[in-house]
């Protein structure tokens, strides 16, 4: 999910070392001019990270997601997963995979939600300080030289030089992933007892069979596994589609009864501010509101799209109606693509009442809301890739529906 946003992580800040609470009073103190938002519901979550200049926000945010199920189920102990444990592990397994199918596969740092999900069952789960991932001489994330090696190195596999693959090209690869990332450790001690990372990961308590992905296409049948067809969905994750307003009714469900909401989504919209703010403008209507008013808010009614957008970042605007016919329409035109993986913790309403989902993000201490986002509903509608949700959390007339 990293196609059109590795440029964008890029340019994210500092990583932010304060309590989330800290960040939060901060965020409620720097609001953009014209936005007022009163918090209507706040689930606990996890400090922000910054994965800085790599393409793994799928790691970040499906990491930030176990980390609220974990500390929902009851744990009280220090938390915090290391990201660079998944990476590693995926980078791995996506090189088995890629040579495997002689190179007919994506390549990159970019993965899914499932991902996360599949190597916590597999291999397990390390602490942060186990396996900070920073062993190339930066304090920050900068992945560039080494998903430029790895892709060279299986790129260098599938042309088969020895005409046979060698029993040597897997501990190479490993090699690659160990001098960056920092070697995956068999053995370890969080807390004063000692783990292995599947140890560990049954030390966290949850069960990883409650959860399922979700999406909303209307190229497949309702109710049905599909597989996304988005290209770094290279693990073949099956997914459970929905109707549209079946996937809204399971993330505002998730959020009333104390679950947070893994989401994948395009942020290459105009509505998708740097400030902080993901909308979807109505720019038709905002031109006849100006229209009808008669006053100096009429020389919005021939503005260009770019003073529109401004003007639609300066308070709460009227956004466009959002079916799942023109939703398909982005995806189907390569307009709506999988871009950024995001954690929905929270629900806010404007000064007007609209609602919109409170989002953290992994661009460390960015935007007017410091590392936060505040989402309209439109937005989850009309650019929602998919969602990673506890089971338990999807209203029973749904699950009834899909099987659960």
């Amino acid at each position: 999910m990293e196609l059109k946003t590795i440029l964008l992580c890029a340019a994210a800040l500092l990583t932010v070392s304060t309590p989330l609470s800290a960040q939060k009073k901060k965020a409620k103190e720097a609001k953009p001019e014209g936005y007022q938002f009163t918090t209507q519901i706040e689930l606990p979550v996890t400090s922000i990270k910054n994965q800085a200049s790599s393409g793994t926000c799928w790691a970040f945010s499906s990491v930030s997601f176990f980390e609220s199920e974990i500390l929902k189920n009851g744990y009280t102990g220090e938390l915090d997963l290391s990201e660079m444990f998944f990476i590693s592990h995926a980078y791995q397994d996506r090189a088995d995979k890629f040579v495997r199918l002689h190179g007919a596969l994506e390549f990159g740092g970019g993965s899914s939600f499932g991902n996360v999900l599949q190597i916590m069952k597999k291999y397990g789960a390390v602490p942060e300080s186990t396996m900070p991932g920073l062993n190339y001489g930066t304090d920050k994330h900068r992945h560039g030289e080494l998903d430029a090696l790895a892709k060279a190195y299986v790129n260098v596999m599938i042309k088969n030089p020895n005409r046979k693959l060698s029993t040597a090209w897997k501990n190479g690869f490993k090699g690659i992933m160990d001098a960056y990332l920092g070697p995956i450790p068999e053995n370890f001690e969080s807390a004063g007892k000692e783990y292995t990372p599947k140890t560990y990961m049954e030390s966290l308590g949850i069960d990883l069979n409650d959860y399922v992905d979700i999406v909303s296409w209307t190229h497949v049948p309702y109710y049905e596994k599909t597989v996304q067809l988005v290209p770094d969905n290279w693990i073949w994750e099956e997914s459970y589609n929905v109707p549209l307003d079946e996937l809204v009714e399971i993330i505002n469900s998730a959020l009333s009864t104390g679950y947070t909401v893994a989401w994948a989504s395009d942020v290459s919209e105009n509505g998708f501010s740097r400030a902080g703010l993901g909308i979807v403008p109505d720019y038709e209507a905002m031109k006849e509101a100006a229209k009808e008013t008669g006053t100096d808010e009429a020389r919005w009614i021939g503005a260009k799209p770019e003073e529109l957008k401004s003007k639609a970042l300066e308070g709460p605007c009227p956004e466009l109606e959002i079916t799942p016919e023109l939703r398909q329409e982005g995806y189907d035109t390569y307009q709506t693509t999988d871009d950024h993986g995001m954690h929905i913790y929270g629900k806010a309403t404007d000064q007007n009442g609209k609602p919109y989902f409170i989002v953290k993000n992994s661009w460390g201490d960015a935007g007017d809301y410091k590392g936060i986002w505040y989402v309209s509903e439109a937005y989850v509608r009309y650019k929602t890739m998919d969602i990673l949700v506890n089971k338990k959390a999807i209203p029973a007339h749904i699950r009834e529906k899909l099987g659960l």
